[in-house]
């Protein structure tokens, strides 16, 4: 009765929903795919389908290492990758496009929309990563003994105290799951208390901290500078950089910038904004290769971002001043040089909230406390010290969650 009546609904909703992902920028491939609509050919009951799944950017890129991975160790398994916006169809199409064998949409979690997907899709196995709880796909998932696992498993303060009161709802649903696998010990408690099967609910640690440091192929001399590397900044926010660099060269005379935006088309008039302030500066395309007779360098070359890292003292992230909701710190952290960003890191919430916990990283909410924070990181050399060992110390606590999914799969299949 209860797929009867949701199925109804469907398609109650079904036109008001279309127009509100119109409205939202999604193109009617999306919409087709989310109504479980996939033109692609499917796979058979006898072909071995892993599938994955990550709502939107941050997980999408959390799951690249992961399915990777995953493509080298199982070469005859057919990967599936979903997810639910079409900004993380974007990303995954462009990190995972050789990797899997189809990229589409999850699907709208309604008996007859699941239905005809897992009928396309035919997953023998699903990681849902992060918290997604769809209770009608778990439901079907568990009716055709389709292994689900929710992976780098989290839940807020907040959305756990909206799920709590309704945890006899969720322990139904939570026990479709066979497995959940979880960043931490608060959230694998989390998931305990809202009724999940003690067995089966481990913890994993997390995904995102599963990154190797990029090898960096090329030679960058930064002598016994100092040096301070804005990362992806956009506009609005080389000035905020810039005013602090000035301000901190004060007593630091020989501190450097590096500074890389985000989008190259604002390269000149990030030159143009450099001169205003009277620095000496240099594009990296001019073949510069080192910090001498400039104050700034200017990183106006594909590719190289990540690997600058390792010739910074700290780094600031951008897109953390704006609405953009910040890039990623670990790229920073990896080569063990403390971050300081603005208060917009949404993309990337739950790893600021684990390094900002363990002091790796900082948080600031205005200009002031950009400089108050880069100073001290500057000046102090105990805290500076400190924060380094903390970034080390950070990255040893959080690895190891990639192989235990890897070791998951394996077992799965030893047991067929």
């Amino acid at each position: 009765m209860l797929n009867l009546l949701s199925n109804i609904f469907f398609v109650l909703i079904k036109p008001f929903a279309i127009n509100v992902l119109k409205k939202g920028n999604y193109p009617k491939d999306a919409i087709d795919r989310k109504c479980g609509i996939i033109p692609e050919q499917g796979f058979s009951s006898d072909d071995d389908v892993i599938m994955f799944h990550g709502v939107s950017v941050g997980e999408a890129v959390a799951l690249e290492n992961l399915i990777k991975t995953a493509r080298n160790e199982f070469p005859d398994s057919k990967i599936v990758m979903t997810t639910g916006t079409w900004t993380g169809q974007d990303i995954a199409k462009k990190k995972l496009g050789d990797s899997v064998d189809l990229i589409t949409y999850f699907p709208a979690d309604f008996p007859c929309v699941i239905e005809k997907f897992l009928d396309k899709i035919n997953p023998k196995t699903v990681f849902i990563a992060e918290t997604e709880i769809w209770p009608f796909f778990a439901k079907e998932c568990k009716k055709r003994n389709i292994n689900l696992y929710i992976i780098n498993g989290r839940i807020s303060d907040s959305t756990f105290k909206s799920y709590e009161t309704f945890k006899y709802i969720f322990k139904y649903f939570l026990n479709f799951y066979t497995g959940i696998l979880t960043q931490s010990e608060d959230d694998n408690n989390k998931f305990l208390k809202l009724g999940a099967n003690p067995d089966t609910t481990k913890v994993m640690n997390n995904l995102k901290f599963d990154i190797k440091k990029p090898l960096v192929d090329f030679e960058f001399d930064k002598a016994d500078n100092k040096v301070m590397l804005a990362g992806s900044t956009h506009a609005g926010e080389d000035e905020i950089v810039l005013n602090v660099f000035k301000n901190l060269k004060q007593n630091n005379k020989d501190l450097k910038l590096i500074l890389a935006p985000r989008h190259l088309t604002r390269v000149n008039d990030i030159e143009n904004l450099v001169k205003t302030y009277g620095f000496k500066y240099d594009l990296r395309s001019n073949n510069k290769a080192d910090l001498n007779d400039i104050d700034i360098l200017i990183l106006n070359t594909l590719g190289e971002l990540g690997k600058m890292y390792n010739f910074a003292d700290f780094a600031f992230i951008g897109g953390s001043f704006n609405k953009t909701g910040g890039h990623n710190p670990l790229e920073s952290i990896v080569f063990q040089k403390p971050v300081i960003s603005g208060p917009s890191t949404h993309n990337f919430k739950d790893i600021y909230n684990i390094i900002q916990k363990a002091k790796a990283g900082f948080v600031v909410k205005t200009e002031e406390e950009f400089l108050k924070k880069a100073t001290e990181l500057l000046e102090n050399s105990d805290f500076y010290n400190l924060t380094v060992q903390n970034c080390i110390n950070v990255f040893e606590s959080q690895q190891g969650a990639l192989e235990y999914v890897i070791n998951v799969i394996k077992t799965l299949r030893n047991n067929k």
